[in-house]
């Protein structure tokens, strides 16, 4: 199992010396697992554990450089990732305060990697900067006595897409579910807590557990044929959402909102995973509430239909 560091300044001694694969690694995707991949066969070949280095939160959200929430994966799923897909054995998870983005490119490597890590190789991907304003480039670390570094190039799918957390991004939001899951490797889900509505699913006969978005990034909007994990189970159980703003009622902030096939329990509090399989149709305002009760039971037909058996 993953050992995981929340900083990098008390690292236990049998943590450190390892090979130590650096980036953000938001969604954990094809190619960070292949970058990972080649860090461990270097641990392999020189007798060393295998660590990850990454930060929390996403640089870009310290520095305000997205106008809108774009996480794949949370620290957690991150976390799980790493562990199940990558078999990493330390996680280097690092604080991205306004004193880290701070730090010159020379303390980053002699304050974190040699002091902190003292690691004894770095992969990077080929386009990383480190430091204060993103100073430090890969020659830096190259000319670096105190440990080896190997530079990944540009790794892509079969059809020539790149494997990138930005094409993957593009999408979810545009619906293209499969695509996201081919470039992932895995199949994408929204982890987060249920929290209370306003009951409209359950005066329209369709009982939902609410969810915020939080940092994800918001998918297409609309209905989604969906398979939902609820928390200390290990079932999927079949579901339709809509990941929307329910244009009918004005809702102010895009909400998940699943409503679970022959089920009945109370989920507030609860964390559920919901992962999206289809994209049946994007959000629509309805002339009356009759007219969306008589497409919301299309939509679980449909849904139901394209999930059996899954």
């Amino acid at each position: 199992m993953i050992k995981t560091y929340n900083g990098y300044d008390k690292i236990q001694a049998k943590d450190q010396g390892a090979v130590v694969a650096i980036g953000n690694f938001d969604g954990v995707h094809r190619g960070h697992q292949l970058l990972i991949a080649q860090a461990k066969s270097i641990a392999d070949k020189i007798g060393k554990k295998l660590a990850v280095m990454t930060f929390s939160p996403h640089p870009r959200l310290l520095f305000g450089v997205e106008a809108e929430s774009f996480l794949l994966t949370n620290s957690h799923q991150k976390e799980l990732l790493l562990n199940d897909l990558c078999d990493v054995d330390i996680l280097y998870n690092i604080p991205f305060t306004k004193d880290f983005a701070a730090l010159s490119a020379d303390q980053f490597i002699n304050d974190v990697l040699i002091s902190g890590l003292k690691a004894s190789h770095i992969v990077v991907g080929h386009d990383f900067c480190f430091g204060k304003m993103r100073s430090g480039k890969i020659d830096m670390l190259k000319a670096c006595k105190a440990f080896e570094t190997s530079v990944i190039d540009v790794l892509s799918h079969d059809n020539g897409t790149i494997y990138s957390s930005s094409e993957i991004r593009h999408a979810l939001r545009r619906g293209d579910i499969g695509e996201a899951n081919a470039l992932l490797g895995w199949n994408w889900f929204i982890e987060s807590e249920v929290i209370h509505g306003d009951k409209r699913g359950r005066e329209l006969g369709y009982p939902t557990a609410n969810m915020k978005l939080g940092d994800y990034l918001c998918p297409a909007l609309g209905i989604y044929a969906t398979l939902v994990q609820i928390e200390g189970e290990k079932q999927w159980l079949a579901s339709a959402s809509n990941i929307g703003i329910r244009p009918m009622f004005r809702a102010q902030e895009p909400l998940v909102e699943t409503f679970i096939f022959d089920y009945e329990g109370d989920l507030y509090g609860k964390m559920l995973k919901v992962r999206p399989v289809k994209f049946l149709r994007g959000e629509a305002k309805f002339d009356s509430l009759e007219a969306l009760k008589s497409q919301m039971a299309k939509d679980c037909h449909l849904a139901k239909e394209l999930l059996h058996g899954l």
